[in-house]
């Protein structure tokens, strides 16, 4: 069962952007995406709201993502959020492990190569 969280990220005076670049900078970002168990970690930003960054984060399990949350690297984490000023709202989601139902594949374009 995997599972994906949205963050949303909030500030002011570009600081969400400033946030994600520090991160990837830094080296944090290769080092997530580098746990075990780690499957998706990107950043995108809303183009009606140039202070708030979203965050897609997803796990195969609640283990590897309890792992993550004891690691030291959530340290740097809240200590750039923190630098930053920014607030957050989250989501989280449960991966439907049946996927995709037949009825719905008809509006889904493949990607193309």
């Amino acid at each position: 069962m995997g599972i994906t969280i949205n963050i949303y990220y909030s500030g002011t005076n570009g600081n969400a952007r400033k946030f994600a670049e520090e991160m990837l900078l830094s080296g944090v970002v290769d080092e997530i995406r580098a746990e075990k168990g780690n499957l998706r970690y990107e950043y995108f930003f809303p183009m009606n709201d140039a202070e708030t960054l979203l965050l897609i984060d997803s796990w195969e399990n609640q283990r590897a993502l309890d792992i993550h949350h004891q690691s030291p690297m959530m340290q740097k984490i809240i200590a750039l959020r923190e630098k930053y000023n920014l607030s957050m709202k989250v989501e989280r989601y449960i991966t439907d492990e049946a996927g995709v139902p037949d009825k719905d594949r008809a509006f889904i374009k493949a990607v193309c190569e």
